[in-house]
């Protein structure tokens, strides 16, 4: 009899302790103020699935980069959840190394999720990663100035056009500045900027065979332009500007004009952060003689390795973070302003997100303009707009990022600046075998 009791007694301790147990999903991810946003609402998941507890890495850009691909190249197992772009998951995708996303709930609404988008972050038809919040670029421009001016912002701008802008609302003298644009050398600012500016004038990174095409006149005539025009329009020390400083200068009304990501209108409307509230306008990416490419795509989205020992629980995580659930509680916590732009038709076709935010139609129509498989006039044998997608393009881009910078402070002439980037890249083409 007493055994039996002491059985049961056990029986019930185990249970208990079964019932309580927890799944530790950990999460590495940027540390920019919607994944803040995300962190600080994970705790309704939490409520929701006692049985999940989230541990969370944030980190800078390039420390969270450089964690996340040393921890998937080794299969190290430290993250289930990792924060990547469009840039690594077709790749990581392909080599097996991110678990598929080809069961989710049907309240998820998989088809909702804007299919340029979605496409990008898919491989063979599988979706690899699911997209937190999509961007690409457009022109913020200042109403109050262009109507005092007597000038109208076309809805599709050429640079040509913007060029004829920027001048006639340069003044210096009053800190007001013809145009902002990113001279901060790095692939992923300057870089990622000039990048589908070159495009728009039928430039290419690269033929079909590989080999580098940088010092082509298409080229010539993109970073002329670009550099011509902070040159003589911009901010001084724009060599020094990335997107934050960029963002700081349009929202203290310094800048006329600036072409960057679409993210950033949010943050223009935003009171503690903006003094130009309400004189704001919007208007589509400028491009020089081709329509192809001349607007990025970029998505930060969430990926589950295979690495991962908690492929389930961290794969109900991220279908949260990403689900139109979740964009409803961002919206009923922070307002619809502050929803994660870009994902989503049902955001897009909300009257109170389009109420919220004044530039929803021209980001929507950006975004879904934007193809990463076609990203330039000519045949490419790479997919990217603002980026190419192989990984070598991270070291390639950064330096030719410095010369293109070297160009804008006048240490470089464009032909010079352009001459050395394509030596480093048929230098780095033929190290990596892509050509002889």
């Amino acid at each position: 009899m007493k055994r039996s009791v002491s059985l049961s007694v056990a029986g019930l301790l185990l249970s208990s302790a079964c019932a309580f147990a927890e799944t530790t999903v950990t999460i590495g991810t940027v540390n920019n103020s919607d994944m803040v946003v995300m962190q600080e609402l994970s705790k309704t998941f939490e409520k929701s699935h006692p049985d999940i507890k989230l541990n969370w890495v944030v980190l800078e850009e390039n420390v969270l980069r450089q964690k996340l691909t040393t921890d998937i190249t080794t299969s190290g197992g430290q993250f289930d959840v990792m924060t990547i772009g469009l840039y690594e998951a077709p790749m990581w995708g392909k080599k097996g190394w991110l678990q598929a996303f080809d069961k989710p709930p049907a309240s998820y609404q998989i088809d909702d999720v804007l299919k340029s988008v979605r496409d990008g972050l898919a491989v063979d038809g599988k979706q690899v990663a699911l997209p937190f919040y999509a961007e690409s670029q457009m022109t913020f421009y200042r109403k109050d100035l262009f109507e005092a001016a007597g000038l109208t912002m076309p809805a599709e701008p050429t640079w040509k056009d913007i060029a004829g802008f920027a001048e006639k609302l340069n003044k210096p003298d009053q800190s007001q500045y013809g145009i902002c644009l990113r001279g901060k050398p790095g692939w992923g600012e300057n870089v990622g900027q000039i990048t589908p500016t070159a495009n728009g004038f039928g430039a290419r990174w690269f033929d079909m065979d590989w080999k580098p095409q940088l010092n082509s006149p298409e080229w010539k005539e993109a970073l002329t332009t670009y550099t011509d025009l902070l040159k003589k329009f911009g901010p001084p020390g724009a060599a020094s500007n990335g997107f934050n400083e960029n963002l700081a200068l349009f929202a203290s009304g310094n800048c006329a004009m600036w072409i960057d990501a679409t993210v950033a209108a949010s943050f223009l409307q935003d009171p503690n952060q903006s003094t130009v509230i309400d004189k704001v306008g919007y208007a589509m990416s400028p491009y020089g003689t081709s329509k192809t490419g001349y607007h990025y795509l970029w998505a930060w989205a969430l990926a589950v390795p295979t690495s991962s020992k908690s492929v389930d629980a961290a794969q109900e995580f991220v279908y949260w973070a990403t689900s139109p659930e979740y964009i409803q509680l961002v919206a009923k916590e922070k307002g619809w302003g502050s929803v994660p732009p870009g994902t989503r038709n049902s955001t897009y076709a909300s009257k109170d997100y389009k109420a919220a935010a004044p530039f929803a139609d021209v980001t929507l129509k950006s975004i879904e303009s934007a193809d990463l498989h076609k990203p330039t006039r000519d045949p490419v044998p790479y997919y990217g707009i603002g980026f190419v997608g192989i990984p070598e393009f991270q070291a390639i881009g950064t330096t030719v990022g410095q010369n293109f910078t070297a160009a804008l402070t006048g240490q470089l002439s464009v032909d010079q600046a352009l001459d050395n980037s394509q030596k480093l890249a048929e230098r780095a083409m033929k190290e990596a075998g892509y050509i002889k």
